[in-house]
């Protein structure tokens, strides 16, 4: 079986999210199949946690994440006035890349591809997991391997209209530019200034097949 994100948890008020044009009901906000829980900013920083589908039971960490093994089925979606239709991926960032692909590993999940970058002009890998709909980026130095635990460092959310919604958000977002990902373009929010704890980025669908 396919491990699934049921929910991300966030440490931050629901009415800063709200303000951002997400959909949000009794501190829960429904990004395609994933529900984002927003638990207020004295709950930390962030992403502080997630609850996962398929994971063998009494699991409570990954890698140092704090982790939660769900049997709950997906909530339907719910539609955000900010265009945002789902996550596209989640970025998680390791200190010690093996551990962390070894951690997934031992609990089903298989890498699908590496892409070697540079992230603030230090060398980066980047492993790819799938989880239902949503794409796993797990990234950390090819090179180096420090102690710690791995963390969920932020989301990317595919948008119906990339240019709807970074005019939206007018200069609180980075120019749109071509992404990685052949056809389709992105663009980071400058979330601190919106209020939210959680690095973001915007990108538009996959193009036609």
């Amino acid at each position: 079986m396919t491990i699934t994100i049921e929910e991300l948890i966030v440490a931050d008020p629901p009415e800063a999210w709200a303000h951002l044009g997400f959909h949000v009901h009794e501190a829960l906000c429904q990004v395609g199949s994933v529900g984002i829980r927003l638990a207020g900013g004295d709950a930390g920083r962030g992403i502080t946690g997630w609850s996962l589908r398929e994971l063998p039971e009494g699991t409570t960490s990954l890698d140092g994440i704090p982790t939660t093994a769900s049997h709950s089925a997906p909530r339907p979606p719910a539609e955000h006035s900010n265009g945002v239709i789902a996550i596209d991926h989640v970025v998680v960032l390791s200190p010690n890349l093996a551990r962390t692909v070894e951690t997934l590993a031992a609990v089903g999940a298989r890498p699908r591809r590496e892409r070697d970058g540079v992230l603030g002009g230090q060398p980066i890998r980047q492993v790819f997991f799938r989880f239902g709909e949503v794409i796993l980026e797990v990234v950390g130095s090819p090179e180096t391997v420090d102690e710690g635990p791995a963390t969920l460092w932020g989301i990317t959310y595919t948008v119906a209209d990339i240019d709807a919604a970074a005019a939206r958000f007018g200069d609180l977002t980075t120019p749109v530019k071509d992404a990685v990902q052949p056809g389709r373009r992105i663009t980071t929010l400058r979330h601190r200034e919106l209020g939210i704890s959680v690095r973001t980025a915007l990108i538009s669908p996959p193009p036609p097949r």
